[in-house]
């Protein structure tokens, strides 16, 4: 079988142009061609033609085909539904703020989290996702909207954490700096709480931010929610965040998605505020996005101000996350595998 070049590093490549009898350098020439977007090793112009011939013999480029494009009339974000090389389909979400562009991707193709507010989860679990086609969500979409994509977000389909191996791969394939060089600090990986994974992601000294959902502070609720905290429970996640604090000094997002009657009372406000003290992390709130299968709705306003009425006044750090393309079904919880 073919190997899938852009899943590895240059270091990796060198050795088998050494076996060929072909200098090391070549290694970077082919990373850099890769992280540029190339699709045929035709394309790599400074190569002879009989080592791109050896080339497209020995190696596979994987670069997705785009199934469906839509934009929010709303806010301008475009949600992506792009198909893969087993024929299935991935979504990745591109989005502009004031500091710049973020994009969302997928990290496997369905979850097995079974988060009971999330639309991943509905189809199921089919497949990991190598390290190749996480890099072609950020190569596809800039290609498209011809911007640089400065933030990347892994808060897409899938649980990163549960697709380990691959996703610190691409994390050190998208910070290499003769790559697409997306520093650690402008990654921001989303997991609902595989403490055993989150203290090994600590071993690796990335610099990225880690944002834990939790969305709910008592374990009844928080395994209603999320089944896997039956698993753990909320007080060993928030002691998992502490060791990722303590050993990378980088400050713990926890994500909190508002639900009506499910985990908006004042009691749960003050729970809250209570594990969020002095704990060096950043509470975001989020408004439920509807999912069609779903009972479950989002807070009333009314709800909302008196929750963080409660956390503001026991100083807890926290902001009100603005919600984007809603109306295409982009938004957080909404993203799903879909087959068109």
């Amino acid at each position: 079988m073919k190997k899938d070049i852009k899943s590895m590093m240059p270091e990796e490549t060198a050795e088998y142009f050494k076996s060929a009898g072909e200098q090391s350098f070549r290694a970077q020439q082919v990373f850099t061609w890769l992280h540029k977007g190339v699709t045929g090793f035709d394309d790599m112009t400074d190569l002879s033609a009989d080592l791109r011939k050896k080339l497209d013999d020995d190696f596979v480029i994987t670069f997705p085909d785009l199934v469906d494009k839509r934009i929010s009339q709303k806010d301008g974000t475009i949600k992506y539904l792009l198909r893969v090389s087993d024929n299935d389909t991935v979504e990745c979400v591109f989005m502009e703020h004031n500091h710049g562009t973020s994009l969302c991707i997928s990290t496997q193709i369905g979850c097995k989290m079974n988060c009971k507010f999330c639309a991943s989860t509905l189809e199921g679990f089919k497949r990991n996702l190598s390290p190749s086609e996480m890099l072609d969500q950020i190569l596809f979409t800039r290609a498209d909207t011809n911007k640089r994509i400065s933030n990347v977000v892994l808060m897409g389909t899938g649980e990163p954490l549960d697709n380990f191996d691959n996703v610190m791969k691409f994390l050190k394939l998208v910070s290499h700096p003769k790559g697409i060089n997306i520093g650690s600090r402008h990654l921001t990986l989303s997991t609902c709480g595989i403490t055993e994974n989150i203290d090994r992601l600590v071993e690796y000294d990335v610099q990225l931010t880690l944002a834990i959902s939790l969305h709910a502070p008592d374990d009844e609720t928080r395994s209603y929610l999320i089944p896997t905290n039956r698993n753990t429970g909320v007080k060993e996640l928030f002691q998992a965040g502490s060791r990722f604090f303590q050993k990378t000094g980088r400050r713990v997002t926890y994500e909190y998605a508002m639900i009506d009657g499910v985990n908006d009372s004042i009691d749960q406000a003050k729970t809250l505020s209570e594990l969020l003290t002095g704990s060096q992390s950043h509470l975001n709130i989020i408004k439920l996005n509807d999912i069609a299968e779903s009972e479950l709705k989002p807070s009333s306003k009314k709800n909302v101000d008196d929750f963080i009425g409660i956390l503001s006044k026991n100083r807890v750090n926290f902001t009100v996350r603005r919600s984007l393309g809603s109306d295409i079904e982009a938004a957080c919880g909404q993203l799903r595998r879909r087959n068109m």
